[in-house]
């Protein structure tokens, strides 16, 4: 299956990763304490998976930071 790129969702899942790595955490600790699949994770940060907001919430919940955050993509 082939993806196209989404430009807010690459930017999205980069600030995600930036958030993550901030933290020291691997894909698979934000997956486990975001009680996701970290294959979701991976998907979410290449920006090649859409986000629910619900899931969106457990991923900031995990990192700690506001969903607000998580949208702005100034970094």
């Amino acid at each position: 299956m082939k993806f196209m790129k989404n430009e807010t969702l690459f930017k999205l899942g980069q600030k995600i990763r930036y958030e993550r790595v901030k933290r020291k955490m691997s894909q698979e600790e934000l997956a486990e304490f975001a009680n996701m699949n970290f294959r979701s994770i991976s998907y979410i940060e290449c920006g090649k998976h859409d986000v629910k907001f619900l899931t969106l919430e457990k991923i900031a919940k995990a990192l700690d930071v506001e969903i607000s955050d998580l949208i702005q993509f100034k970094m």
